[in-house]
């Protein structure tokens, strides 16, 4: 019998609305009942691709004996943390300050008043590995509830005391100087790993963040050392088996050093940070590789992730049914199952030509995984880059050019096969936060792929969607979830400073003047809701739900970056759009409130540091009027497009919007066609230099910003 989640509309909650567990969602029936039966919660928080939630889900929340205790002892809480990440964020804190780790599943004890007092991540059914049996912890935090109660609640209590003053701090004056910025260069150079890219040793998890502002400290001060790194590490994940080779798209992160061995799960947020990050670097270095691994993401996401009315899902899952078990009364699902291949499969579809396939992705007879202790790769291969074409070539005595057709032929046959297989588990649910990233991605991929117009299309789709499907105008009101109908969740300030990232972006690559006005609306609500008058910077929540206990901002820019530090990185291009004074104090006393972060901490702060370095480089402004369609205009844009100018803010002026632009924005009337023909102005705090019709003349210009 379905339990109290079967109601409820994420993918998570929904999985596990069968288990013998009497689960309940997050709100007041729960929080009731705990106080009612005078009973602890025990809280689950996980997302619905999360292979370890999985894992504990099969091992004790199928468990009749471990439910019975669970539901005799417990009031038991699943949460989403995509859906709810405020929830999330409060006991997430709680178990990093306790345990000096964290991740998911995460399950944490509550009292009847929800305050956390014992938590943890993953626990096995039984101890093992020196962790403690699940159901040997859950007998022990009954017993000792019956027991010393008093004591649990008085030491809960204190924790949260405690919890509140994590974060709070006294802000500087203003902006830090551009050495922090030397600085947090130097500490990443330190942890660089030369000889096969990104940070630290495994495992290895990208954070595109990192190079969006080493890429940006490179643009500023002309230094070598950030370019190599983002170069390098951009390459060696191309590369190896964290992008799916065959489908495109790139897996959560590499199990190992050497970016061999993914966590295949694929998440949205990833393809869209990491297609700014390759967008940027084919910019940059002028290598059509970075642009190819951009649009190959961007093809992936358009075939797999957009829902035909125009949103983008969430994710897709690790594990899958192994192709072999397919028709098998009792399939057990295994990682990376829909991603490996047998050395004797690829021979069966690719015929001649299977050689090629074998030593361009490393493919071997017994299989090509490193160390599989579980035994889930054996005699299998993962995919990666092992050879250069050119090699390859030498090799077969084939021409290059030769060897790379039977390489894409190879791969849409490859491609074909593997979609008959049992897929992954797709999140279908549309959050909005991270359409945001994703509208971004494609609007940026209209300025510098080819193809921009099918790009932009996608972003405008995706952008009309949410505002039809998740904004509420009437209240102003934005709301974080969508699926199959439904909305819901009211959102939290990284859901209003993603959108605005991605209409920004949308506003740049299309000159459609809605776009920056719905902007300029949703960072107002940001900062009505969120905004702290007091020490700067956002609240990831408004504080209106009493149940999330803690009101923190969050401070660390992980796989997503943090609100604070997004909406910055707004304002900086809104106040060179708009002379709007609020605007820039903003951005001040933001910069003060993480200032201490950014001096000592830096590598915790990359996007943030990303905005510090555009806020030193100074932010030009780059209109072109002129008739899209028009030749003239094409050039020009070229110009742009060819040119890596990080900060600058890019300003289609279209004569079909001159007029509503100028109503937005009164500086742009003066911004026209000189003698019918179209027009660049490059410009600093709105004074431009002479408009020129040129294109060789708006380079000149331009290559002088760089100067």
């Amino acid at each position: 019998m379905a339990n109290r989640l079967a109601a409820e509309h994420s993918p998570y909650l929904l999985q596990h609305k069968d288990n013998p567990v009497d689960w309940q969602p997050w709100g007041e029936a729960a929080f009731e009942q705990s106080r009612r039966e005078d009973k602890p919660i025990f809280l689950s928080i996980g997302y619905s691709t999360c292979h370890w939630c999985h894992v504990m889900e099969h091992e004790s929340f199928e468990n009749p004996d471990v439910a019975d205790v669970l539901n005799r002892s417990f009031v038991s809480i699943k949460v989403d943390r995509e859906e709810r990440p405020d929830v999330d964020r409060v006991y997430m804190t709680f178990v990093q300050a306790t345990t000096g780790s964290g991740g998911w599943p995460m399950s944490v004890w509550l009292t009847p008043a929800l305050e956390p007092f014992y938590g943890g991540t993953y626990f096995p059914p039984t101890s093992r590995w020196g962790r403690p049996g699940f159901a040997e912890v859950l007998e022990e935090i009954a017993r000792v509830w019956r027991e010393e109660r008093d004591n649990v609640v008085r030491s809960a209590a204190s924790i949260v005391e405690r919890l509140r003053t994590f974060g709070a701090r006294r802000g500087a004056a203003g902006a830090p100087e551009a050495s922090v910025l030397a600085e947090a260069t130097q500490a990443f150079e330190a942890a660089f790993d030369r000889r096969r890219g990104g940070f630290g040793h495994a495992p290895k998890f990208p954070r595109p963040s990192e190079l969006l502002f080493l890429l940006r400290e490179h643009a500023r001060t002309g230094a070598e050392a950030p370019r190599e790194m983002v170069l390098v590490t951009l390459r060696a994940m191309a590369l190896g088996g964290m992008r799916d080779h065959i489908g495109g798209g790139f897996h959560r992160y590499s199990v190992d050093a050497e970016w061999r061995v993914p966590h295949f799960e694929k998440m949205l947020y990833d393809q869209a940070q990491l297609t700014l990050a390759y967008l940027e670097a084919a910019q940059l270095a002028h290598d059509p590789f970075y642009a190819e691994v951009a649009a190959d993401t961007l093809a992936y996401v358009r075939r797999d992730l957009i829902d035909p009315a125009g949103g983008f899902y969430s994710a897709e899952d690790a594990d899958s049914i192994p192709p072999e078990q397919a028709h098998e009364p009792a399939p057990h699902k295994s990682e990376g199952a829909f991603y490996i291949w047998r050395h004797d499969e690829i021979g069966t579809v690719l015929g001649p030509d299977a050689d090629i396939v074998r030593m361009r992705y490393g493919i071997l007879p017994d299989g090509n995984a490193p160390s599989d202790p579980q035994g889930e790769f054996t005699r299998k291969n993962l995919l990666y880059t092992a050879r250069a074409v050119d090699d390859i070539a030498a090799l077969t005595g084939r021409r290059p050019d030769e060897v790379e057709r039977v390489l894409a032929e190879a791969r849409a046959a490859l491609l074909s096969v593997r979609s008959a297989r049992p897929r992954p588990h797709l999140d279908d649910k549309i959050l909005t936060a991270w359409n945001g990233l994703m509208i971004a991605a494609f609007a940026r991929a209209g300025r510098v792929l080819d193809g921009s117009a099918l790009y932009v299309e996608d972003a405008r789709r995706a952008a009309r969607f949410i505002r039809a499907a998740l904004w509420r105008p009437d209240t102003g009101t934005l709301l974080r979830r969508y699926r199959q109908g439904e909305a819901g969740v009211d959102a939290y300030a990284e859901d209003y400073a993603y959108v605005i990232f991605g209409l920004l972006e949308l506003f740049q690559a299309d000159g459609d003047p809605e776009w920056l006005e719905w902007a300029m609306a949703l960072q107002r609500r940001l900062d009505e809701l969120f905004w702290d008058p007091v020490e700067g910077g956002w609240f990831s929540t408004t504080g209106r739900d009493r149940s999330v206990l803690l009101r923190l901002k969050e401070d660390y820019d992980g796989a997503e970056p943090a609100a604070s530090s997004v909406a910055v990185l707004n304002l900086l291009t809104l106040s060179h759009l708009t002379d709007e004074a609020s605007l820039s104090e903003k951005i001040e006393r933001t910069f003060g409130m993480f200032a201490s972060r950014a001096s000592t901490e830096g590598r915790t702060v990359p996007m943030l540091l990303a905005a510090l370095s555009a806020y030193h480089a100074g932010v030009p402004q780059v209109a072109i009027a002129g008739d899209p369609a028009a030749d003239d205009t094409g050039a020009l844009v070229d110009v742009v497009r060819r040119r890596y100018l990080p900060p600058a803010v890019f300003l289609p002026v279209l004569p079909a919007y001159q007029e509503a632009l100028a109503r937005l924005l009164p500086w742009t009337a003066a911004l026209r066609m000189r003698e019918g023909r179209a027009t660049a102005y490059v410009c600093r705090d709105f004074a431009c230099q002479a408009p020129t019709t040129s294109a060789e003349e708006l380079a000149s210009q331009l290559d002088a910003l760089r100067a």
